[in-house]
Protein backbone atom coordinates (compact mmCIF):
# COMPACT_ATOMS: atom_id res chain seq x y z
CA UNK A 1 0.00 0.00 0.00
CA UNK A 2 1.43 3.44 -0.89
CA UNK A 3 2.36 5.56 2.09
CA UNK A 4 -0.23 8.15 1.05
CA UNK A 5 -2.98 5.49 1.18
CA UNK A 6 -2.12 4.51 4.73
CA UNK A 7 -1.90 8.15 5.87
CA UNK A 8 -5.33 8.92 4.37
CA UNK A 9 -6.86 5.84 6.01
CA UNK A 10 -5.42 6.80 9.39
CA UNK A 11 -6.67 10.40 9.15
CA UNK A 12 -9.97 9.77 7.37
CA UNK A 13 -12.11 10.70 10.39
CA UNK A 14 -10.34 14.07 10.42
CA UNK A 15 -11.14 14.50 6.72
CA UNK A 16 -14.83 13.80 7.31
CA UNK A 17 -14.97 16.26 10.22
CA UNK A 18 -13.26 18.87 8.01
CA UNK A 19 -15.93 18.39 5.34
CA UNK A 20 -18.75 18.47 7.88
CA UNK A 21 -17.51 21.84 9.16
CA UNK A 22 -17.60 23.20 5.60
CA UNK A 23 -21.12 21.91 4.94
CA UNK A 24 -22.53 23.57 8.06
CA UNK A 25 -21.82 27.07 6.76
CA UNK A 26 -24.38 28.09 4.10
CA UNK A 27 -23.13 29.48 0.80
CA UNK A 28 -26.45 29.85 -1.02
CA UNK A 29 -25.90 31.64 -4.32
CA UNK A 30 -28.01 33.67 -4.73
CA UNK A 31 -27.72 35.69 -2.57
CA UNK A 32 -24.01 34.86 -2.71
CA UNK A 33 -22.64 36.08 0.61
CA UNK A 34 -19.68 33.69 0.46
CA UNK A 35 -16.84 35.50 2.22
CA UNK A 36 -17.81 34.06 5.67
CA UNK A 37 -17.35 30.51 4.36
CA UNK A 38 -13.97 31.43 2.89
CA UNK A 39 -12.92 32.92 6.24
CA UNK A 40 -13.85 29.72 8.09
CA UNK A 41 -12.19 27.54 5.45
CA UNK A 42 -9.01 29.59 5.82
CA UNK A 43 -9.10 29.05 9.59
CA UNK A 44 -9.48 25.28 9.17
CA UNK A 45 -6.66 25.14 6.61
CA UNK A 46 -4.41 27.15 8.90
CA UNK A 47 -5.11 24.72 11.72
CA UNK A 48 -3.94 21.94 9.38
CA UNK A 49 -0.61 23.72 8.89
CA UNK A 50 -1.17 25.54 5.60
CA UNK A 51 -0.44 29.17 4.76
CA UNK A 52 -3.59 30.59 3.19
CA UNK A 53 -3.83 33.56 0.84
CA UNK A 54 -7.18 35.37 0.92
CA UNK A 55 -8.00 37.25 -2.28
CA UNK A 56 -11.06 39.46 -1.87
CA UNK A 57 -12.89 40.43 -5.04
CA UNK A 58 -13.86 44.15 -5.05
CA UNK A 59 -17.38 44.68 -3.75
CA UNK A 60 -18.46 46.67 -6.80
CA UNK A 61 -17.54 43.79 -9.11
CA UNK A 62 -19.34 41.26 -6.90
CA UNK A 63 -22.51 43.32 -6.65
CA UNK A 64 -22.53 44.00 -10.39
CA UNK A 65 -22.56 40.23 -10.89
CA UNK A 66 -25.56 39.86 -8.56
CA UNK A 67 -23.78 38.56 -5.46
CA UNK A 68 -22.79 40.01 -2.09
CA UNK A 69 -19.23 38.92 -1.19
CA UNK A 70 -16.46 36.72 -2.60
CA UNK A 71 -13.10 35.84 -1.10
CA UNK A 72 -11.10 33.30 -3.11
CA UNK A 73 -8.42 31.23 -1.40
CA UNK A 74 -5.05 29.99 -2.61
CA UNK A 75 -2.76 27.59 -0.72
CA UNK A 76 0.69 27.02 -2.22
CA UNK A 77 2.92 24.15 -1.09
CA UNK A 78 6.26 23.80 -2.80
CA UNK A 79 8.24 20.57 -2.61
CA UNK A 80 11.17 21.88 -4.69
CA UNK A 81 12.08 24.84 -6.88
CA UNK A 82 11.96 22.75 -10.03
CA UNK A 83 9.15 20.56 -11.33
CA UNK A 84 5.54 21.25 -12.34
CA UNK A 85 2.91 23.21 -10.44
CA UNK A 86 -0.41 21.40 -10.18
CA UNK A 87 -3.50 23.36 -9.10
CA UNK A 88 -6.56 21.73 -7.54
CA UNK A 89 -9.78 23.75 -7.82
CA UNK A 90 -13.16 23.30 -6.12
CA UNK A 91 -15.96 25.81 -5.63
CA UNK A 92 -17.74 26.59 -2.38
CA UNK A 93 -20.79 28.44 -3.70
CA UNK A 94 -23.96 26.39 -4.16
CA UNK A 95 -27.56 26.74 -5.26
CA UNK A 96 -30.03 27.22 -2.39
CA UNK A 97 -31.22 23.92 -0.89
CA UNK A 98 -34.85 24.20 -1.95
CA UNK A 99 -37.61 21.99 -0.55
CA UNK A 100 -38.11 18.27 0.01
CA UNK A 101 -35.16 17.44 2.26
CA UNK A 102 -35.41 14.56 4.75
CA UNK A 103 -32.13 15.72 6.35
CA UNK A 104 -31.05 19.20 7.42
CA UNK A 105 -29.31 20.59 4.29
CA UNK A 106 -26.72 22.19 6.57
CA UNK A 107 -26.65 19.52 9.27
CA UNK A 108 -23.90 17.35 7.70
CA UNK A 109 -25.57 14.21 9.05
CA UNK A 110 -24.03 10.79 8.44
CA UNK A 111 -26.52 7.96 7.88
CA UNK A 112 -25.58 4.47 6.65
CA UNK A 113 -22.19 5.58 5.41
CA UNK A 114 -23.51 8.63 3.54
CA UNK A 115 -22.94 12.27 4.38
CA UNK A 116 -25.97 14.47 3.65
CA UNK A 117 -25.94 18.20 2.96
CA UNK A 118 -25.97 20.87 0.30
CA UNK A 119 -22.58 20.72 -1.49
CA UNK A 120 -21.75 17.32 0.00
CA UNK A 121 -21.06 16.15 -3.55
CA UNK A 122 -20.70 19.40 -5.53
CA UNK A 123 -18.22 20.55 -4.60
CA UNK A 124 -17.23 21.15 -0.98
CA UNK A 125 -16.46 17.42 -0.99
CA UNK A 126 -13.37 18.20 -3.04
CA UNK A 127 -12.23 20.88 -0.62
CA UNK A 128 -11.68 17.81 1.56
CA UNK A 129 -10.40 15.50 -1.19
CA UNK A 130 -7.75 17.93 -2.35
CA UNK A 131 -6.75 19.20 1.08
CA UNK A 132 -6.17 15.75 2.51
CA UNK A 133 -4.48 14.47 -0.64
CA UNK A 134 -1.99 17.31 -0.29
CA UNK A 135 -1.59 16.60 3.44
CA UNK A 136 -0.87 12.97 2.59
CA UNK A 137 1.91 14.07 0.23
CA UNK A 138 3.36 16.45 2.83
CA UNK A 139 3.47 13.67 5.40
CA UNK A 140 4.59 10.85 3.09
CA UNK A 141 8.32 11.38 3.39
CA UNK A 142 8.61 11.05 -0.40
CA UNK A 143 11.07 13.21 -2.29
CA UNK A 144 8.89 15.16 -4.70
CA UNK A 145 9.54 17.93 -7.22
CA UNK A 146 7.34 20.88 -8.00
CA UNK A 147 4.38 22.38 -6.19
CA UNK A 148 0.70 21.92 -5.46
CA UNK A 149 -1.80 24.77 -5.19
CA UNK A 150 -5.29 24.64 -3.74
CA UNK A 151 -7.73 27.05 -5.39
CA UNK A 152 -10.96 27.30 -3.40
CA UNK A 153 -13.25 29.73 -5.20
CA UNK A 154 -16.79 31.07 -4.86
CA UNK A 155 -18.34 31.97 -8.23
CA UNK A 156 -19.14 28.74 -10.08
CA UNK A 157 -22.93 29.10 -9.95
CA UNK A 158 -22.78 32.52 -11.65
CA UNK A 159 -20.18 31.52 -14.24
CA UNK A 160 -16.78 31.55 -12.52
CA UNK A 161 -15.51 34.87 -13.85
CA UNK A 162 -15.05 36.19 -10.29
CA UNK A 163 -13.67 32.85 -9.06
CA UNK A 164 -10.92 31.20 -11.13
CA UNK A 165 -11.44 33.77 -13.89
CA UNK A 166 -10.55 36.58 -11.49
CA UNK A 167 -7.49 34.77 -10.07
CA UNK A 168 -6.18 34.13 -13.58
CA UNK A 169 -6.83 37.67 -14.83
CA UNK A 170 -5.06 39.08 -11.77
CA UNK A 171 -2.12 36.79 -12.65
CA UNK A 172 -2.18 35.33 -9.16
CA UNK A 173 -1.59 31.85 -10.54
CA UNK A 174 -0.38 30.08 -13.70
CA UNK A 175 -0.12 26.34 -12.96
CA UNK A 176 1.18 23.72 -15.37
CA UNK A 177 -1.82 21.44 -14.75
CA UNK A 178 -5.30 21.90 -13.32
CA UNK A 179 -7.48 19.30 -11.61
CA UNK A 180 -11.04 20.36 -10.78
CA UNK A 181 -13.93 18.97 -8.78
CA UNK A 182 -15.77 16.06 -10.34
CA UNK A 183 -16.87 12.46 -9.69
CA UNK A 184 -14.73 9.47 -8.84
CA UNK A 185 -16.02 7.00 -11.42
CA UNK A 186 -14.94 8.98 -14.45
CA UNK A 187 -12.16 11.29 -15.54
CA UNK A 188 -13.83 14.13 -17.43
CA UNK A 189 -11.85 15.71 -20.24
CA UNK A 190 -14.53 17.76 -22.05
CA UNK A 191 -17.73 19.59 -21.20
CA UNK A 192 -20.54 21.58 -22.75
CA UNK A 193 -20.67 25.31 -23.07
CA UNK A 194 -23.62 27.45 -22.04
CA UNK A 195 -25.29 30.59 -23.33
CA UNK A 196 -27.77 32.31 -21.02
CA UNK A 197 -29.95 35.16 -22.25
CA UNK A 198 -32.53 37.45 -20.67
CA UNK A 199 -35.23 38.25 -23.23
CA UNK A 200 -37.66 41.11 -22.55
CA UNK A 201 -40.80 41.66 -24.62
CA UNK A 202 -42.31 45.13 -24.26
CA UNK A 203 -45.98 45.52 -25.14
CA UNK A 204 -48.49 48.04 -23.84
CA UNK A 205 -50.49 47.48 -20.66
CA UNK A 206 -54.20 48.29 -20.73
CA UNK A 207 -57.45 47.46 -18.96
CA UNK A 208 -58.63 43.91 -19.69
CA UNK A 209 -62.09 45.30 -20.50
CA UNK A 210 -60.50 47.17 -23.43
CA UNK A 211 -57.89 44.73 -24.76
CA UNK A 212 -57.77 46.42 -28.15
CA UNK A 213 -56.09 49.42 -26.49
CA UNK A 214 -53.11 47.36 -25.37
CA UNK A 215 -50.35 45.18 -26.81
CA UNK A 216 -50.23 41.81 -25.04
CA UNK A 217 -46.61 40.91 -24.26
CA UNK A 218 -47.53 37.49 -22.90
CA UNK A 219 -49.45 36.58 -26.03
CA UNK A 220 -46.32 37.39 -28.01
CA UNK A 221 -44.36 35.28 -25.54
CA UNK A 222 -46.42 32.21 -26.38
CA UNK A 223 -45.35 32.49 -30.04
CA UNK A 224 -41.73 32.85 -28.92
CA UNK A 225 -41.95 29.82 -26.63
CA UNK A 226 -43.42 27.72 -29.45
CA UNK A 227 -40.49 28.67 -31.68
CA UNK A 228 -37.88 28.02 -28.99
CA UNK A 229 -39.20 24.60 -28.05
CA UNK A 230 -39.60 23.60 -31.70
CA UNK A 231 -35.92 24.49 -32.17
CA UNK A 232 -35.03 21.69 -29.74
CA UNK A 233 -36.14 19.15 -32.33
CA UNK A 234 -33.45 20.50 -34.66
CA UNK A 235 -30.86 20.55 -31.87
CA UNK A 236 -31.48 16.86 -31.16
CA UNK A 237 -30.08 16.06 -34.60
CA UNK A 238 -26.71 17.72 -33.83
CA UNK A 239 -24.94 14.84 -32.14
CA UNK A 240 -21.64 15.15 -30.31
CA UNK A 241 -18.84 12.65 -30.82
CA UNK A 242 -17.73 13.05 -27.18
CA UNK A 243 -18.80 10.13 -24.93
CA UNK A 244 -21.12 11.37 -22.18
CA UNK A 245 -22.44 14.27 -24.25
CA UNK A 246 -25.43 13.82 -26.56
CA UNK A 247 -26.75 16.96 -28.27
CA UNK A 248 -27.41 20.67 -27.61
CA UNK A 249 -30.55 21.74 -25.77
CA UNK A 250 -32.45 24.94 -25.08
CA UNK A 251 -34.29 25.45 -21.81
CA UNK A 252 -36.52 28.34 -20.72
CA UNK A 253 -35.94 28.40 -16.98
CA UNK A 254 -37.92 31.44 -15.86
CA UNK A 255 -40.79 33.65 -17.03
CA UNK A 256 -42.06 36.83 -15.37
CA UNK A 257 -44.86 38.96 -16.77
CA UNK A 258 -47.98 41.00 -16.21
CA UNK A 259 -49.12 43.04 -13.26
CA UNK A 260 -52.65 41.87 -12.39
CA UNK A 261 -55.45 39.60 -13.59
CA UNK A 262 -57.47 42.52 -15.01
CA UNK A 263 -54.61 44.10 -16.92
CA UNK A 264 -53.37 43.22 -20.41
CA UNK A 265 -49.71 42.38 -19.69
CA UNK A 266 -47.40 45.04 -21.02
CA UNK A 267 -44.12 43.26 -20.32
CA UNK A 268 -42.74 39.72 -20.17
CA UNK A 269 -39.23 38.58 -19.27
CA UNK A 270 -37.77 35.17 -20.12
CA UNK A 271 -34.46 33.69 -19.03
CA UNK A 272 -33.15 30.89 -21.20
CA UNK A 273 -30.22 28.49 -21.17
CA UNK A 274 -28.74 27.08 -24.39
CA UNK A 275 -26.27 24.24 -23.82
CA UNK A 276 -23.73 23.83 -26.60
CA UNK A 277 -21.69 20.73 -27.37
CA UNK A 278 -17.88 20.94 -27.68
CA UNK A 279 -18.13 20.85 -31.48
CA UNK A 280 -20.18 24.08 -31.61
CA UNK A 281 -18.79 27.60 -31.92
CA UNK A 282 -20.19 29.93 -29.21
CA UNK A 283 -20.49 33.02 -31.43
CA UNK A 284 -22.41 31.06 -34.06
CA UNK A 285 -24.72 29.61 -31.41
CA UNK A 286 -25.52 33.04 -30.00
CA UNK A 287 -26.20 34.47 -33.45
CA UNK A 288 -28.55 31.59 -34.24
CA UNK A 289 -30.52 31.95 -31.00
CA UNK A 290 -30.82 35.73 -31.34
CA UNK A 291 -32.06 35.40 -34.92
CA UNK A 292 -34.63 32.80 -33.84
CA UNK A 293 -35.93 35.10 -31.09
CA UNK A 294 -36.08 38.15 -33.36
CA UNK A 295 -37.99 36.26 -36.06
CA UNK A 296 -40.53 34.89 -33.58
CA UNK A 297 -41.20 38.24 -31.91
CA UNK A 298 -41.51 39.97 -35.30
CA UNK A 299 -44.78 38.01 -35.73
CA UNK A 300 -46.34 40.17 -32.97
CA UNK A 301 -46.80 43.76 -34.22
CA UNK A 302 -46.19 46.44 -31.64
CA UNK A 303 -43.94 44.33 -29.40
CA UNK A 304 -40.44 45.65 -28.81
CA UNK A 305 -37.59 43.32 -27.96
CA UNK A 306 -34.50 43.51 -25.74
CA UNK A 307 -31.98 40.67 -25.53
CA UNK A 308 -29.31 40.72 -22.83
CA UNK A 309 -26.54 38.16 -22.56
CA UNK A 310 -26.19 36.88 -19.00
CA UNK A 311 -23.47 34.27 -19.59
CA UNK A 312 -21.38 32.84 -22.38
CA UNK A 313 -19.40 29.87 -21.10
CA UNK A 314 -17.28 28.23 -23.76
CA UNK A 315 -17.13 24.44 -24.04
CA UNK A 316 -14.06 22.66 -22.71
CA UNK A 317 -12.09 20.48 -25.09
CA UNK A 318 -8.95 18.52 -24.14
CA UNK A 319 -5.58 20.24 -24.54
CA UNK A 320 -2.78 17.98 -25.84
CA UNK A 321 -0.66 18.55 -22.72
CA UNK A 322 -3.31 17.05 -20.43
CA UNK A 323 -2.30 13.45 -21.24
CA UNK A 324 0.06 12.91 -18.25
CA UNK A 325 -2.58 14.14 -15.80
CA UNK A 326 -5.41 12.15 -17.40
CA UNK A 327 -3.30 8.99 -17.66
CA UNK A 328 -2.20 9.18 -14.02
CA UNK A 329 -5.77 9.67 -12.80
CA UNK A 330 -7.11 6.80 -14.89
CA UNK A 331 -4.37 4.41 -13.85
CA UNK A 332 -4.66 5.04 -10.13
CA UNK A 333 -8.46 5.30 -10.11
CA UNK A 334 -8.71 1.94 -11.85
CA UNK A 335 -6.35 0.42 -9.27
CA UNK A 336 -8.11 1.91 -6.23
CA UNK A 337 -11.67 1.24 -7.43
CA UNK A 338 -10.90 -2.15 -8.94
CA UNK A 339 -12.60 -1.39 -12.26
CA UNK A 340 -11.75 0.47 -15.47
CA UNK A 341 -12.28 4.21 -15.04
CA UNK A 342 -13.14 5.78 -18.41
CA UNK A 343 -12.62 9.26 -19.74
CA UNK A 344 -15.76 11.07 -20.80
CA UNK A 345 -17.41 14.39 -21.37
CA UNK A 346 -20.15 15.95 -19.28
CA UNK A 347 -23.16 18.01 -20.35
CA UNK A 348 -22.47 20.40 -17.48
CA UNK A 349 -20.36 23.49 -17.89
CA UNK A 350 -17.65 24.19 -15.31
CA UNK A 351 -14.97 26.65 -14.25
CA UNK A 352 -12.36 24.43 -15.91
CA UNK A 353 -12.93 26.18 -19.23
CA UNK A 354 -11.43 29.32 -17.69
CA UNK A 355 -8.15 27.50 -17.06
CA UNK A 356 -8.00 25.81 -20.47
CA UNK A 357 -8.67 29.18 -22.10
CA UNK A 358 -5.35 30.25 -20.54
CA UNK A 359 -3.64 27.22 -22.07
CA UNK A 360 -3.55 25.19 -18.84
CA UNK A 361 -4.11 21.44 -19.46
CA UNK A 362 -6.91 20.19 -17.22
CA UNK A 363 -9.05 17.30 -16.11
CA UNK A 364 -12.08 16.93 -13.85
CA UNK A 365 -11.96 14.32 -11.09
CA UNK A 366 -13.01 14.15 -7.44
CA UNK A 367 -15.21 12.56 -4.83
CA UNK A 368 -18.69 11.41 -5.79
CA UNK A 369 -20.77 8.69 -7.40
CA UNK A 370 -20.95 7.65 -11.04
CA UNK A 371 -23.31 10.44 -12.07
CA UNK A 372 -24.55 13.82 -10.92
CA UNK A 373 -28.09 12.45 -10.61
CA UNK A 374 -27.03 9.74 -8.14
CA UNK A 375 -25.64 12.37 -5.78
CA UNK A 376 -28.84 14.49 -5.83
CA UNK A 377 -26.63 17.49 -6.57
CA UNK A 378 -28.78 20.64 -6.77
CA UNK A 379 -31.75 18.60 -5.51
CA UNK A 380 -33.04 17.60 -2.07
CA UNK A 381 -30.95 15.19 0.02
CA UNK A 382 -27.64 15.75 -1.76
CA UNK A 383 -25.31 13.07 -0.47
CA UNK A 384 -21.80 11.65 -0.61
CA UNK A 385 -20.83 8.04 0.04
CA UNK A 386 -17.93 8.35 2.46
CA UNK A 387 -16.12 5.41 0.92
CA UNK A 388 -16.07 7.32 -2.37
CA UNK A 389 -14.52 10.28 -0.56
CA UNK A 390 -11.76 8.12 0.89
CA UNK A 391 -10.98 6.38 -2.39
CA UNK A 392 -11.01 9.58 -4.43
CA UNK A 393 -8.58 11.14 -1.96
CA UNK A 394 -6.28 8.16 -2.40
CA UNK A 395 -6.46 8.44 -6.18
CA UNK A 396 -5.65 12.16 -6.20
CA UNK A 397 -2.73 11.65 -3.82
CA UNK A 398 -1.34 8.81 -5.91
CA UNK A 399 -1.70 10.77 -9.15
CA UNK A 400 -0.01 13.82 -7.65
CA UNK A 401 2.82 11.63 -6.37
CA UNK A 402 3.41 10.26 -9.87
CA UNK A 403 3.35 13.70 -11.52
CA UNK A 404 5.66 15.20 -8.92
CA UNK A 405 8.07 12.27 -8.71
CA UNK A 406 10.45 13.82 -11.20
Amino acid sequence: MPSTDSWIATHFDDEVRFLQALLRIPTDTPPGNNAPHADRTAELLTELGFTVEKHTVPTADVQAAGMQSITNLIVRHRFSEDGPTIALNAHGDVVPPGEGWSHDPYGAEIVDGKLYGRAAAVSKSDFATYTFALLALKNSGLKLKGAVELHFTYDEEFGGELGPGWLLKQELTKPDYLLAAGFSYQVVTAHNGCLQLEVTLHGLASHAAYPETGVDALQATTKLLTALYAHNELLKTRLSKVPGITHPYLNVGRIDGGSNTNVVPGKAVLKLDRRMIPEEHPAEVEAEVRALIEQAVAQSPGVKLDIKRLLLAHPMTPLPGAAPLVDALQKHASAVFGEPIPTSGTPLYTDVRLYTAHGIPAAIYGAGPRTVLESNAKRADEQLVLDDLRRATQVVARALTELLAG
